[in-house]
């Protein structure tokens, strides 16, 4: 028996990617927010910390950091992550019905706007949004190199992992974007090179300075006076977190990588649904 595929099922797919995106959603609103929210009280009232960038933002706005900042922060950049994605892809390809079934298959895709929602308040995301900006920016001068730069940083500063996720995907578009077009002259090599050692002497200074100098105790205690509800102490639990020496960050994730795998059937059957585009 064949299966009838309609003639234009990017239709039927943006349906479906729609109705899973909505359904991930109320399923996260339903979760206790234990790793982004901890991340929202953590800042540099101890003085330099990693994983706090975010949190020292919101202490400008906030005293007392309410639950739902969580998914109304997370929604937004979500949102305006997408909005720079469709921007991208419409300066890229146009939106006419010939490339509607690639966008749908892109943006639908399990490893793109599906993976940030089902990790809803986590921070991978800001490293996505931020390198999508940078294929929309014009990439004429070595201006270009240092926003990428700060850009880089910035990711650090919010949380270090970001060294191994987007910081190398900054420095593809960097190198594909700018100094290909624009050629490896002496002036840009060495600000490329100043530019590496600015993020790695950062990363270094975040992953092994920018441990909490405080009794955990104390620094629970501090959390604890941020929050609009100080009776959900459970949302405390991954405070031990800020630490954490390196050797113990790759010893729980490889601890963690078992049930993460358990996630890849769900992938599996997101990308058999697309087959049809």
């Amino acid at each position: 028996m064949k299966l009838r595929v309609p003639q234009s099922p990017w239709r039927l797919m943006l349906v479906v990617n729609v109705a899973v995106l909505i359904g991930v959603f109320l399923y996260k609103i339903t979760l206790p927010p234990y790793v982004p929210y901890i991340h929202l009280l953590a800042d540099y009232h101890f003085g330099f910390a990693k994983r706090a960038l975010i949190g020292a933002m919101v202490s400008l706005l906030f005293a007392k950091v309410p639950l739902w900042l969580v998914f109304v922060l997370a929604g937004a950049v979500w949102l305006i992550t997408l909005g720079l994605f469709i921007r991208l892809f419409r300066r890229t390809f146009g939106f006419d019905d010939a490339q509607m079934p690639l966008f749908v298959l892109m943006a639908g895709s399990p490893f793109f706007l599906k993976n940030f929602m089902f990790t809803l308040g986590h921070f991978d995301i800001y490293g996505c949004a931020f390198a999508i900006a940078l294929l929309l920016l014009p990439a004429r001068s070595i201006v270009f190199m240092l926003l990428a730069a700060f850009a880089s940083m910035v990711l650090i500063l919010i949380h270090h992992i970001h060294l191994l996720m987007y910081v190398p995907t900054i420095a593809v578009i960097v190198v594909l974007r700018y100094y290909l077009v624009q050629g490896f002259a002496r002036q840009n090599v060495i600000a490329g090179i100043a530019a590496c050692a600015c993020v790695g002497l950062l990363f270094l200074s975040a992953q092994f300075w920018g441990t909490m100098q405080v009794p955990e105790a104390e620094f629970v205690r501090y959390l604890q006076s941020r929050m609009a509800d100080p009776t959900r102490t459970n949302l405390l639990s991954f405070s031990y977190i800020w630490y954490q020496p390196l050797s113990r960050e790759i010893h729980d994730t490889w601890q963690r990588l078992p049930s993460n795998i358990l996630g890849v059937p769900v992938f599996a059957l997101l990308i058999w649904l697309h087959t049809p585009l």
